[in-house]
């Protein structure tokens, strides 16, 4: 009989719990590129889906990379931190760099992967801005959601984005030099015991448990799909130029053939093999029948159930069908779980 080690193990039910009731914080870098240049804005106006040249400084916005069929190569969220100077937060600099090299053109532009230069911890949770509060120079009351801005943690510089990935309405992205990376994790440890907040040491909880329960995408989830079938189309720059608008066009007539729902299973002891964990994905049948693949799976302690993710065919199913999924039951709903 399997065991779900996700139900049964406490750590990782406190580390969840306190980013939901109070705080939890982690180191969390995401690989960085620096990109500047005359055309910089310009430039990731056409390598991304969504208007970048409108960004203020100080914004940020989330955003996808396609290729030339409209599939989606990279997520990730940019910031314009000056005119002419902007940051491409992404898990795939391999990837980015070599996609940004064959698409340069003539355009006067310069990137280069700064990831060594910072250290980001994410601090988040309905706490997360009394707790920033007592350990940073400017109080963080007035900072609107993905803005990024200059701050101090004890006379030493440091970055703060008001934003994150566990899709709490208070959260932040501190960013910091790694050789005063000690100070903000003393820091962090003095203050959060009396506001019960937590240390977050569980991969597992950052990446799949927290974002999935909020309806949040790892690329397992929409590589290769389009922004379309995955609910990504928001905010596409439609009136712009970009790498597989066309493509995106066509489809957006069409109507998307595939769509990324969820999906809850009431057994509490499952094994379903997903693409978060290497593979294809276990086939979502349906009537004996497959309809799609499953790409995440996890427990939500706030639900206490087992969710996660399929891409599926929407000729074939749609939500409040029940589906197999490697022999359980499972019932297709929507992304967002609480």
């Amino acid at each position: 009989m399997y065991k779900n080690v996700y139900k049964y193990d406490d750590m990782k039910r406190a580390e969840h719990m306190a980013v939901r009731n109070t705080a939890g914080w982690y180191l969390y870098t995401h690989e960085l590129l620096e990109v500047t240049g005359e055309d910089a804005s310009a430039f990731l106006d056409y390598l991304y889906a969504n208007p970048i040249g409108n960004l203020a400084p100080s914004r940020a916005r989330y955003t996808t990379m396609l290729d030339e069929e409209g599939r989606i190569l990279d997520d990730v969220v940019i910031f314009r931190l000056e005119e002419k100077k902007f940051w491409v937060s992404t898990l795939y600099t391999r990837k980015v760099i070599p996609w940004y090299d064959a698409h340069k053109g003539t355009y006067q532009v310069e990137y280069k992967n700064i990831t060594p230069q910072w250290d980001m911890y994410a601090i988040q949770g309905p706490k997360s801005q009394e707790i920033l509060n007592e350990i940073l120079q400017t109080p963080l009351d007035g900072q609107k959601f993905f803005q990024i801005l200059d701050n101090t943690l004890d006379g030493v510089p440091v970055k703060i984005n008001r934003g994150g990935f566990t899709g709490e309405k208070l959260g932040y992205e501190l960013y910091v030099a790694p050789e005063h990376t000690r100070l903000v994790i003393d820091r962090l440890r003095e203050v959060c015991p009396k506001y019960g907040a937590k240390q977050v040491t569980d991969i597992q909880v950052m990446v799949w448990s927290l974002p999935t329960e909020k309806g949040f995408y790892l690329m397992c989830d929409i590589g290769w799909a389009n922004p379309l079938e995955v609910g990504l189309d928001r905010g596409i720059g439609w009136d712009k130029e970009f790498i597989g608008k066309e493509a995106l066009l066509k489809v957006r007539e069409e109507g998307p053939k595939r769509s990324l729902l969820g999906f809850t299973v009431e057994e509490d002891d499952i094994f379903i093999p997903a693409k978060n964990i290497g593979g294809p994905g276990t086939p979502v049948l349906f009537q004996g029948e497959e309809a799609g693949r499953v790409t995440k799976v996890t427990y939500s302690y706030c639900m206490e159930k087992n969710i996660g993710y399929a891409l599926v065919d929407n000729s074939k199913v749609k939500i409040g069908d029940s589906v197999m999924l490697h022999g359980f039951e499972a019932v297709l709903t929507d992304k967002v779980f609480i």
